[in-house]
């Protein structure tokens, strides 16, 4: 290569092949990657403020106390003074096939089933306690 040859490289560039066609379209991204992230971030906020306003809490509550008598369809069966002998009476109903519910009401735990069963579950629960197994 002679000298008029690296002075005329030097001066005009690299050839035009190497540089490729210039495009505009990539340009536009400037402009929708921090709209996009924007509206991302708005979407966030829409969320996360449905969730913790008052009345939409994705937590479960507290159970409700009622009266004995709010419980719906539910009968009162018995009214055990603690939940743990509550829970010992349910246990029987269910292993007796009665479907039974231990309720907190604003009178104390209570012991609860649908009217149809409520003549059977007194009888069961009126019946001597089914002797107790031996821990093992």
């Amino acid at each position: 290569m002679t000298l008029q040859h690296r002075v005329g490289a030097l001066v005009l560039g690299p050839p035009a092949a190497d540089t490729g066609d210039v495009t505009t379209e990539r340009t536009f991204s400037f402009v929708t990657w921090p709209l996009v992230a924007i509206a991302a971030v708005g979407v966030l906020v829409l969320i996360l403020r449905w969730a913790y306003s008052p009345g939409h809490s994705l937590v479960e509550r507290r159970p409700h106390q009622g009266a004995p008598d709010e419980y719906g369809m539910l009968t009162t069966v018995a009214a055990p003074a603690t939940f743990v002998e509550g829970e010992q009476l349910r246990l029987r109903l269910e292993a007796s096939g009665i479907r039974a519910t231990l309720a907190p009401t604003t009178a104390g735990p209570r012991l609860m089933v649908f009217p149809d069963d409520a003549k059977t579950a007194r009888a069961v629960l009126s019946g001597p306690e089914p002797p107790k197994r031996p821990m093992q």
